[in-house]
């Protein structure tokens, strides 16, 4: 089977694009070719825009796929391109939206397909949500073979997930642990999360593609191990041979300080979490998720510590924890002490 990502060199794609050959796709890549590092032997590369349209239109004339993944796109306006590019030339489009569409604040921890979707904290949530009704009247109305897929917080060999980081990313936050710098960790740091790989990510989404049971559907995919930010911090920590020195921090307190949390954190990973896999298994039998967080983030620790250009310092981030904790901590020490 033939198929195209747009994109395929992010932090899920990777994966899925070392996975789909070796599972019999003849597998197209569509972009601007500035991580080619990625790209496996034998993959072919669309070297294009995507938002330059009549330029993709003519590289993929003589082309029709089996499966178009689309991973890249965050708005409607860039699914009706894609709709105008891909309707009569491919037999499935995959969407990759996103958990954090899930009703916040949730009714029940416990998320299937049916949760309702509706995130009034995050605009990226919204517009994922948008994109989803698009493509559900797109394959109502006029018959276009989609299938929505639902991934919650993946992560690879490139990026360490933490509740809080910078514009740079997280490499500053592991950084202050090894260092044994204080590090905020939203709230009391009990709510549960999920952390899936994304080579299990790959194996189920690969298991989608082409499986004609999964058009018109939304999946979801994630792992079945949820842990507290506490425990995700301190297995980092584990990995690099320390204790985290942790300060907790009110999530409403953090939101003041920079609006960009609002939706990070109380739009998504401030929530409780506990994803029912049930649907992807029907779809996809035999699947489940093999990579436990303990293991992965020290493949993801060790290869971010053998590769300085990974290691990007974000000082601007390092000097508003180091403040933030600072004056979070001269507050508490002003608070009165209830005595009976």
């Amino acid at each position: 089977m033939r198929a195209l990502f747009i994109g395929g060199t992010g932090t899920i794609s990777t994966a899925i694009t070392a996975l789909a050959p070796k599972c019999g796709f003849d597998l197209y890549l569509l972009n601007r070719g500035n991580r080619k590092e990625r790209i496996p032997e034998g993959v072919n590369v669309i070297e294009a825009d995507i938002n330059n349209e009549a330029t993709v239109k003519e590289k993929l004339k003589d082309l029709t796929f089996d499966v178009v993944a689309e991973f890249i796109a965050f708005d409607t306006q860039a699914l009706e391109r894609d709709v105008r590019l891909f309707s009569g030339k491919t037999k499935q489009f995959i969407f990759i939206s996103s958990a954090s569409a899930y009703q916040k604040p949730l009714s029940s921890p416990f998320i299937t397909e049916s949760t309702p979707l509706s995130n009034p904290y995050w605009e990226y949530s919204r517009k994922k949500i948008a994109c989803e009704e698009y493509l559900i009247n797109e394959y109502r109305d006029n018959g276009y073979p989609v299938t929505i897929v639902r991934p919650s917080h993946t992560y690879g060999d490139y990026d360490v997930p933490v509740a809080i980081h910078g514009k740079y990313g997280s490499f500053s936050v592991i950084d202050r642990i090894r260092k044994g710098k204080k590090v905020i960790v939203p709230g009391d740091g009990s709510s549960l999360w999920t952390l899936t790989h994304n080579s299990d990510f790959a194996k189920a989404f690969v298991g989608l593609m082409g499986n004609s049971h999964a058009i018109g559907e939304a999946v979801q995919i994630t792992s079945d191990e949820s842990l507290t930010w506490n425990q995700v911090y301190e297995i980092i920590g584990s990995v690099l041979g320390v204790r985290p020195n942790i300060v907790h921090i009110p999530t409403d307190t953090l939101i003041k300080t920079n609006g960009d949390f609002l939706g990070a954190l109380l739009g998504d990973k401030s929530n409780t979490v506990i994803f029912d896999n049930s649907k992807v298994k029907r779809l996809v039998p035999g699947f489940t998720a093999t990579v436990r967080f303990d293991q992965g983030i020290r493949k993801t620790i060790q290869t971010i510590l053998e590769h300085p250009e990974l290691q990007r310092p974000d000082p601007e981030f390092d000097a508003w924890t180091d403040q933030m904790v600072e004056s979070y901590e001269k507050f508490e020490n002003t608070i009165p002490i209830l005595k009976y």
